[in-house]
């Protein structure tokens, strides 16, 4: 049965007092692309997202089969890999699926014991544990696979110091954008393919210990051709969190079925990155050539007095500098949201990223579901997909 309780109704202790402590996560370590071009690829985060140069490993480090660039901002690490053979598996990866997210790195302080108790909780193994070693001291890595060909990538480093992981080199570059006040990696959705949400939710506590402590169904995720059922999964102490999507009957082929369609499979679909402060990131990003998809109407930002209620009085942000970006904004019991999703980042319409500022609300903006999948809807019309 789901564990299943509703945050606007309880306090956090209670949110997550359902989730077990046998995987106990400090954080999200890394998320790493599989790219066609990592190279390029580093150089488009840097411009556009304000990521600055951390590591790399390639040819020049002894690594003879791909190239990897990690970048960096505040506490949100990226690594882009790219294969360099016509024999990588990597090249399998891009082929199928485009640019992506392969790798979901989990902070831990023993990654032995959590490939161990993931595994004989039913986890399908990816990588048994590994040390690796360098001058500035070892790590120690282990993997199982999720949803599609996605994995979770257990991270131990308390015995290393190095930049990032051995093998890896400090990445010396003369072009370093500025920041763009992106702080932290706030949560990451995934999709899943028809009546396959249940299964990973199911999967999410039985072999990681997460809890259900959000879901939405199709009454409340629709527009007039479109749905689709969402869940959130989190860990015990709130620092991951994992919204799964699925696709529900409509008139039309909502936006989870483009992107199985279009990344042949479940996957992360939208990485969610707070700011401190949305309307000067969004503005920093606009003019970096960051595309973000078309601002609710007029009616929706002449409501927003009514919809926030008791937390207007807090508000700090100008309603029309939100208008003029884009901006949405929701409330639940504990404070306000504000947010604003980006197109894809790429030619396959699969993966994007969503701005994130919360002031108390914990949730996901369920107030803006309908302005925002209409909102998808106009760039799959274009698209010819919907």
């Amino acid at each position: 049965m789901s564990k299943e309780v509703k945050s606007v109704e309880f306090g956090l202790e209670k949110i997550f007092e359902g989730a077990q402590d046998f995987l106990p996560l400090l954080g999200t370590d890394y998320i790493e692309f599989i790219v066609g071009n990592a190279k390029q690829a580093a150089h488009f985060y840097k411009t556009a997202f304000g990521f600055q140069s951390l590591a790399y490993a390639g040819l020049e480090t002894g690594v003879r089969d791909r190239a990897s660039y990690v970048l960096v901002q505040d506490k949100i690490r990226i690594v882009l890999t790219t294969p360099l053979t016509a024999e990588s598996s990597l090249n399998d990866h891009i082929v199928k699926h485009g640019d992506g997210v392969k790798v979901v790195a989990l902070w831990v302080e023993d990654a032995r014991a959590a490939y161990q108790e993931t595994t004989s909780r039913g986890a399908k193994s990816y990588m048994e544990p590994v040390v690796e070693q360098d001058e500035f001291g070892e790590t120690v890595r282990a993997g199982v696979y999720t949803y599609g060909e996605t994995v979770h990538m257990f991270v131990e480093r308390k015995n290393y110091n190095g930049v990032f992981l051995p093998g890896f080199v400090k990445w010396e570059s003369d072009y370093n954008p500025s920041s763009v006040g992106l702080k932290y990696v706030d949560h990451m959705v995934g999709n899943v393919g028809w009546n396959e949400m249940n299964t990973w939710v199911k999967w999410y506590e039985d072999v990681m210990g997460f809890v259900n402590f959000l879901s939405f169904d199709d009454k409340q995720i629709n527009t007039e051709y479109s749905a689709l059922m969402s869940k959130v999964m989190s860990n015990g102490n709130g620092r991951i969190k994992f919204p799964i999507n699925e696709p529900a009957e409509g008139k039309k082929k909502s936006q989870v079925e483009e992107y199985l369609d279009f990344y042949n499979g479940p996957g992360v679909q939208h990485i969610a990155v707070a700011t401190d402060d949305i309307i000067k990131t969004v503005a920093a990003m606009k003019s970096r050539g960051v595309e973000f998809l078309s601002a609710p109407p007029q009616a929706y930002y002449d409501m927003i007095p009514s919809r926030l209620g008791v937390h207007m009085d807090m508000m700090k942000e100008d309603i029309s500098e939100l208008q003029k970006l884009g901006i949405m904004i929701d409330a639940d019991e504990e404070g306000y949201l504000l947010q604003i999703f980006t197109k894809p980042v790429e030619d396959r319409p699969t993966l994007f990223f969503e701005i994130i500022q919360r002031m108390g609300a914990r949730g996901f903006g369920a107030g803006n579901f309908k302005a925002l999948f209409e909102s998808i809807e106009r760039e799959q019309e274009k698209r010819g997909t919907l």
